[in-house]
């Protein structure tokens, strides 16, 4: 029998969660300003195959990175100009758009399928990765994983402690009311649409580059995009709730692994697909403790109602609304 190696297995389930982690926030960032981005899953399969693509041609690992961040930038705005400009169904064009890129991520990458190519290398963090635990799990990865904790953090005080923040949060909730104060939301949803693209962009180069490396079909980060989808639901819109949902997820990914070890008699598929049914699952938790009968009888019971408002989470009121000025 496998032993548990709580040290590994924390560290495993930070690397594991890099990418979806920062779709989760690159979507969240994105509905916050009221638009609906569902090109996510298509979106990260064809920036990891371009990512992989250019750094195996010009070996260069930081290249490959940027043609990532491109592309998941590219197919954003698409869905923005449309959605936005448009008024054309941002779900719609949304979900035509990952079937799209996805089957182009398998056609144009076909080429790569399989070979070696280059990766992020770790670079532990002198000193500090000597810290016991904690250097383990947190500061002896690579830069993406660096990059990814710090940017929840950065998510969180932006969207809540500066003025742009703000401005983004009004755009998402009430567009005419900031359009009476001056912002031009349409503007503003396609820069924010853009940016979470570019993190969209850069989970998928994070998979090909760095945590399954090389391309190949099927690709490990099918289903990344619909997971990251779920979690910024998981996460009321938060980006902090939305990443914990991440590791969480990570979690129930890494902690399968032990479990086959384990109970070998149980196929190796239902500790798979097992984290998918418990997101759901989680989901459902969250729906019903936003009904207003049991927010009712929550009332007086103090950590009951606490629970309850981790799990709530309320959508932002234009999200998915096209603005059109009078």
């Amino acid at each position: 029998m496998i032993e548990l190696n709580v040290t590994i297995l924390f560290a495993s389930v930070v690397a594991g969660a890099t990418p979806i982690v920062l779709a989760a926030l690159g979507e969240t960032i994105t509905e916050k300003s009221g638009l609906i981005n569902l090109s996510l899953d298509g979106s990260i399969l064809l920036s990891a195959m371009a990512a992989f693509a250019v750094a195996y041609e010009t070996n260069s690992v930081l290249t490959g990175y940027f043609s990532g961040a491109l592309v998941g930038a590219m197919v954003a705005m698409v869905v923005a100009v449309f959605g936005i400009y448009l008024g054309q169904n941002q779900v719609a064009v949304g979900f035509v758009l990952t079937l799209m890129a996805r089957d182009l991520a398998y056609f144009i990458g076909n080429p790569y399928s399989r070979l070696p190519g280059p990766q992020i290398l770790p670079h532990p963090i002198p000193l500090l990765n000597k810290i016991p635990f904690l250097g383990d799990v947190l500061l002896n990865h690579n830069l993406p994983v660096y990059f990814s904790l710090i940017l929840i953090f950065v998510c969180w005080w932006y969207i809540y402690r500066t003025s742009m923040g703000l401005k983004l949060r009004s755009v998402g909730e009430q567009p005419r009311a900031a359009y009476a104060r001056g912002i031009n939301p349409q503007k503003l949803q396609l820069f924010y649409a853009i940016c979470g693209g570019l993190l969209v962009g850069i989970a998928g180069a994070t998979f090909s580059l760095s945590t399954k490396p090389g391309w190949g079909r099927p690709q490990g980060a099918e289903g990344t995009g619909w997971i990251a989808l779920a979690l910024v639901i998981f996460g009321g819109w938060h980006p902090l709730k939305a990443a914990a949902g991440a590791y969480l997820f990570s979690f129930l990914q890494v902690i399968g692994i032990y479990f086959q070890e384990w109970i070998p008699s149980v196929p190796s598929q239902v500790f798979q697909v097992a984290p998918f049914p418990l997101m759901i699952f989680t989901l459902l938790i969250m729906s019903f403790a936003q009904k207003e009968s049991v927010l009712i009888w929550a009332e007086g019971k103090t950590r009951i109602k606490s629970l309850l408002n981790f799990f709530s989470g309320m959508a932002p009121s234009a999200l998915g609304k096209p603005y059109r000025p009078d």
